[in-house]
């Protein structure tokens, strides 16, 4: 080979290694929606600092304008969240690089707070593609907003698929994927006497807000249980893709082509062999399922618990109790934060703040240990080798992940945390009561 075609070879050697290395920093720049792009809640390739406080390694504070527990959402140089700003709900945009807001904008009014701790109207996390960011609020709101802020549509939920009755709001996260914009509603009466119950699984076009198709989710929930807080999120494995959807007493599986289910497990809520509890009325899911290829993990309520299923052929129909489904089962079950799974390991996360490790293949306890002594209603990040979570009283616990129980630090914020950190860019993003914190090694 001559000079010149080895310069020529050399330059675009550079060129894709370029690219290469520019679009590895791009994708490390966003985390599109809630539990990140694949919703897992795993953030790869951090570096974040060993130490940090209220005051230590801050590299800006952004007080906001309401305590929702909405998780924001980044692209890039931007940041999205929703909050209520006393009786009105809104979508802010913040500068990554000093913490700026940059706009915001009143989607609707009508927030309602439930019991202390419990949230609010904004508790639903905003998602974007970079072009686009969506809003969802819990009196049924759901909006589109350009990047820059403008309007693109908007509607309420309720009014085209059923007036949404839940006793704490629709707190149901819609996820997206490509062109289409999920998202599941489960309600109804909190009465004995009254058997209506609404269960709608939808997918939106993203662009219009138009309805590309919705499915009745038929079940036999009562009372209180008819309510889900969980939200959908979406199983891919390289075979199988289909939308989880949680709640009311049972879990299934939907064609993402047309809404059809595909197959369901039920018998989460007793007495039965799997949950030997007595009926509960009260048992409403609030957690979402944990997955990873070939698994997901199936928490419950209350007193229930914890489910591990097989994703395999005989996922199909209704598998409810089916052997070959059911890897393993725990007697208990987070209440409000989704599982973890990573290398073979499985993260619970108690609301009393004790964490659970347990093996993804067999269900065998590692370990049960307590964190911080408080109301826990986050879900856990797992970035840089550790687990990172918050509390309610305002303290954020950073456990060492693997097999053996070490638990780091406990930073006290000495505000509410409700909801849930994320990492990108080496910078750690975490939402109190009272304010955004971005968290970096160069901080003060």
């Amino acid at each position: 080979m001559n000079t010149s075609r080895l310069l020529v070879a050399g330059f675009l050697a550079i060129v894709v290694g370029s690219q290469q290395i520019a679009r590895v920093v791009a994708e490390t720049a966003r985390w599109p929606q809630w539990r990140g792009a694949d919703g897992h809640g795993i953030a790869d390739g951090q570096s974040l600092p060993a130490h940090w406080s209220k005051s230590e390694n801050v590299l800006w504070r952004t007080p906001l304008p309401g305590r929702a527990g909405a998780t924001p959402c980044i692209w890039d140089d931007r940041m999205y969240l929703t909050s209520n700003e006393g009786d009105d709900l809104v979508l802010l945009c913040v500068d990554r690089e000093d913490g700026k807001i940059r706009w915001k904008q009143t989607v609707a009014t009508g927030n309602q707070d439930a019991r202390s701790g419990e949230g609010n109207s904004a508790s639903p996390s905003p998602s974007t593609d970079g072009e686009h960011v969506w809003a969802f609020f819990g009196t049924g709101i759901l909006a589109c907003y350009t990047k820059d802020g403008d309007e693109v549509w908007k509607f309420n939920v309720g009014d085209r698929f059923g007036k949404l009755d839940i006793q704490f709001g629709m707190t149901s996260t819609p996820v997206l994927d490509g062109d289409a914009l999920y998202l599941q509603l489960l309600h109804g009466p909190m009465r004995l006497d009254d058997q209506t119950r609404i269960g709608k699984v939808i997918r939106l076009d993203k662009k219009t807000g138009k309805t590309v198709w919705e499915v009745d989710r038929i079940t036999d929930a009562q009372f209180e249980c008819k309510h889900s807080y969980a939200s959908p999120f979406l199983y891919r494995d390289g075979d199988r893709e289909f939308l989880i959807v949680h709640g009311a007493d049972c879990i299934t599986g939907h064609a993402l082509d047309n809404g059809r289910e595909l197959w369901r497990f039920g018998g989460l809520n007793g007495p039965n062999d799997l949950n030997p509890q007595q009926h509960d009325g009260t048992f409403r899911f609030v957690a979402s399922p944990g997955f990873a290829p070939g698994t997901i993990v199936v928490p419950t309520a209350k007193a229930g618990p914890t489910v591990c299923l097989n994703v395999n052929p005989d996922l199909q129909g209704d598998c409810t109790g089916k052997s070959s489904v059911v890897r393993w089962v725990l007697p208990t079950t987070p209440d409000v934060s989704i599982p973890l799974i990573a290398d073979g390991l499985v993260y619970l996360l108690q609301k009393d703040g004790k964490l659970q490790c347990v093996e993804l293949e067999s269900g065998k306890e590692i370990y049960l240990e307590r964190t911080h002594t408080g109301q826990h209603r986050t879900s856990p990040l797992l970035a840089d080798g550790r687990l990172y979570f918050g509390s309610n009283d305002g303290w954020v616990s950073i456990v060492k992940a693997g097999r053996d129980f070490d638990l780091i630090e406990s930073v006290d914020l000495g505000e509410q945390v409700s909801s849930s950190p994320i990492a990108v860019d080496n910078t750690l993003y975490i939402r109190s009561s009272d304010a955004l914190y971005a968290i970096g090694s160069s901080g003060k």
